[in-house]
């Protein structure tokens, strides 16, 4: 039992890896149909839902490794750097990837699609460049981040970074069409990126989902979450994630930690 949660850990990396390989085959290709001869074109769209889709297995097996951990009370220097290292590729690389294919479709929109430099498309990576530094940072003060994360968490930027293929492919309702076409514009995209970028290494205090304590002070800024979410998932589906994701920095922004020392005027 003592090596479920590094398991578990595994099952984590292992979605990542296989997220890699369905988002790197999302490009439009011929396939020939057997049954009649003809040429067919797939746009390869499924192929970055099941990407996002295992980044979000993937989030699941973090989540359950760390609860598996309390629970046995089986804490080890491996597990603690596994982890970081199975985030790293989960919601650091796999995302890139997403964002990478996000530039390249936004990209082949313009009139000089044949000029575009493979530069361009470049930046989509340094959210696994911050992403490694944000894990190693917290490797070296997680014990100072009881009840927050000093900067915004990994898994975080992941998720909301795999939500965009989930959006496109599941919009059961009309949006307006800056919204449904928001991955068509390069200079957003590099915004996202900045943001991103920016809100891991920060000093931010992100709150845990998980109250240190169960009282108002401590809870209050999870339970306007979970109401917003109760809220805003039945009206908007999917892309509830963008408001939520955007409630989540401010309430983190704002709310003082009851834990924090009372500086002196």
């Amino acid at each position: 039992m003592k090596h479920l949660p590094n398991l578990l850990t595994l099952g984590n990396l292992f979605c990542g890896c296989v997220a890699i390989a369905y988002i790197l085959t999302a490009q439009p290709f011929v396939y020939r149909n057997y049954a009649d001869g003809q040429l067919q074109w797939i746009m390869g769209t499924e192929q970055l839902y099941m990407g996002s889709l295992f980044i979000l297995i993937a989030a699941f097996f973090d989540l359950l490794d760390g609860f598996t951990a309390r629970a046995l009370n089986v804490f080890s220097p491996i597990g603690k750097d596994l982890d970081s290292l199975a985030d790293m590729v989960s919601f650091g690389a796999a995302p890139s990837m997403i964002l990478f294919k996000c530039l390249w479709d936004a990209l082949m929109q313009n009139k000089n699609a044949f000029d575009v430099s493979m530069v361009a498309m470049t930046p989509a990576f340094l959210i696994a460049c911050f992403a490694a530094l944000r894990l190693a940072k917290y490797n070296i003060t997680a014990s100072t981040q009881k009840s927050y994360f000093i900067g915004m968490p990994t898994p975080a930027v992941g998720l909301f970074i795999a939500s965009f293929p989930l959006l496109l492919w599941n919009s059961p309702f009309r949006l307006p069409r800056f919204f449904q076409e928001y991955n068509h514009y390069v200079w957003l995209i590099y915004l996202i990126i900045a943001l991103l970028c920016f809100l891991m290494v920060s000093n931010i205090r992100f709150f845990k989902m998980i109250p240190a304590k169960f009282k108002p002070a401590y809870y209050w800024p999870q339970a306007v979450i979970l109401v917003a979410a109760c809220v805003l998932i039945p009206l908007l589906k999917i892309a509830a994630i963008f408001p939520i994701f955007g409630l989540y920095i401010v309430l983190s922004v704002i709310y003082k930690h009851p834990s924090d020392p009372v500086k002196e005027k």
